[in-house]
């Protein structure tokens, strides 16, 4: 579909999704968001997709969201706002296939959360992330105040939750926020590099390495580890783990299909 805010480009089986309001930093108001709803889906729905890379164009990733519209809200309205966001943001989260935050500028409220919500984060050394909604006298609202903790801690989450502070990109991998920093003009090829690393390996392998995260993450660890023994089962009965076997003890690369 055509898209306002965003731009959707496919290449080798990755999918790059860019927000495109740069001279907004790309804050998301309500028609971005959306865009942003349809674009997951598109990935996850198209065969030719593999992996997954999220972007920003010009110099932020998401500034966060359009406070043009957050002034005005009523409590109904922000309510409803923040439940659209967090349920876009978690088909980041669940997406089968991966998807990569690629910080290349400000992830700050809104689009720190959309880039936790991704698999992993990929941050340019110019990156900077923050929770700055309470110098606004708000919490965040897209999951941030349930995702920081997850990733860092919570003291390290409330240290940046309670005083709105702004961090760079070596801090925030210091914390386990970024995942890897690398510099501004190597940002795309390591990302490129990674994706094509995933995409080596059997699709249905990846989709269940992040059920069953995702699924042990919302439960105690006993429940986990069934969950796990239960894909691990599943997927022995796939042709994608009889052709990795049989490439493994061939010493062959292996030629996975998805099936």
């Amino acid at each position: 579909m055509p898209y306002t805010n965003l731009t959707f480009a496919v290449a080798d089986r990755i999918a790059t999704i860019t927000v495109n309001r740069p001279d907004k930093l790309n804050a998301l108001n309500d028609a971005t968001m959306a865009e942003l709803g349809i674009a997951i889906d598109e990935a996850v729905a198209r065969d030719d997709v593999g992996v997954v890379l999220l972007t920003g164009a010009g110099r932020a990733f998401v500034a966060g969201a359009d406070i043009s519209e957050l002034a005005s809200q009523s409590p109904i309205v922000a309510q409803r706002r923040a439940r659209v966001g967090q349920q876009v943001f978690r088909r980041y989260e669940t997406s089968p296939k991966p998807t990569i935050a690629v910080v290349n500028g400000f992830a700050l409220g809104g689009g720190c959360e959309l880039a936790m919500s991704c698999h992993m984060r990929i941050a340019s050394d110019k990156a900077r992330f923050g929770q700055p909604e309470v110098k606004l006298g708000i919490v965040p609202g897209f999951g941030g105040t349930q995702r920081l903790p997850r990733l860092i801690g919570r003291g390290a989450a409330l240290k940046l939750l309670l005083t709105g502070d702004m961090i760079d990109a070596h801090e925030a991998h210091r914390l386990g926020l970024a995942d890897e920093v690398v510099p501004a003009d190597q940002l795309t090829e390591r990302a490129q590099a990674l994706a094509v690393s995933m995409l080596a390996n059997a699709p249905l392998a990846l989709a269940g390495c992040i059920e069953a995260v995702n699924r042990g993450l919302d439960s105690t660890l006993d429940e986990g580890c069934l969950a796990e023994s239960d894909l691990f089962g599943v997927l022995s009965a796939t042709a994608d783990m009889r052709e990795g076997m049989e490439a493994f003890l061939a010493k062959r690369p292996a030629s996975f299909t998805g099936q």
